[in-house]
């Protein structure tokens, strides 16, 4: 596969890391201005690969998965305020033994999407677990979000959403209840985690912050999402 890349134009950040402000791609069916890689964290069989499926491809693979090895990825391209953004997005395995694999590709990541199970209560309990690696390995301006997924099986929950919310809000991080079989949510929190990294990436000295949890907000009350905080 042939790859034409437009000049790129380099901006640091604040932690040396240099970040692509103009970069775009020809390949098969492929264009885009900037990229971004997202990492989805979690235990095993909390809904990561799901969740995965439900944005790339817009539907629900039911079924019985096999658990990720090690690490897969997968690609789409969103439309953020005129630019083309590509997600680059990573499913990681849950279990401890892929643990080290996993440390890996922490650094590299801009954003971290952190699922737990509302019907799997130690998988919500090992997510301070999980913010620990994620302040030992990621990078320290990391975009982190939280998610409670399979919030369409609320016979079997065993999680409230206040509890979510309330360990969201412990770390400062936007929370918000998914569902891959129904898609609830799914959209929306990867297009809020795009709209933030391109607005870190070309946020002018004089323009205002992108309100992360403002955004979600509104978008709740356009689309009738719930779960959010």
């Amino acid at each position: 596969m042939s790859i034409r890349k437009a000049p790129l134009t380099r901006k640091q950040s604040r932690n040396g890391t240099s970040k692509y402000v103009l970069e775009r791609c020809a390949s098969i069916n492929e264009y885009y201005d900037i990229a971004f890689k997202v990492m989805l964290l979690g235990d095993s069989s909390v809904g990561k690969t799901c969740i995965l499926l439900r944005f790339k491809d817009g539907a629900f693979v039911g079924g019985n998965f096999i658990a990720t090895v090690g690490i897969d990825f997968r690609n789409k391209v969103v439309d953020v305020d005129n630019l083309k953004v590509k997600l680059q997005i990573w499913d990681t395995a849950g279990q401890e033994r892929f643990r080290s694999v996993t440390h890996a590709y922490y650094r590299d990541a801009q954003a971290l999407l952190l699922l737990y199970d509302i019907t799997n209560k130690p998988s919500f309990d090992n997510i301070r677990a999980w913010l620990n690696e994620v302040h030992d390995y990621a990078q320290k301006d990391v975009v982190i979000m939280l998610l409670g997924n399979k919030s369409d099986m609320a016979a079997e929950r065993v999680v409230k959403t206040e509890d979510g919310e309330k360990l969201a809000k412990e770390y400062g991080v936007p929370f918000m209840e998914t569902s891959a079989k129904t898609g609830i949510n799914v959209e929306l929190a990867f297009l809020a985690i795009a709209k933030e990294l391109k607005h870190r990436t070309t946020q002018q000295p004089n323009e205002p912050k992108f309100q992360l949890l403002d955004y979600i907000e509104s978008q709740k009350h356009k689309t009738g999402c719930c779960s959010l905080v």
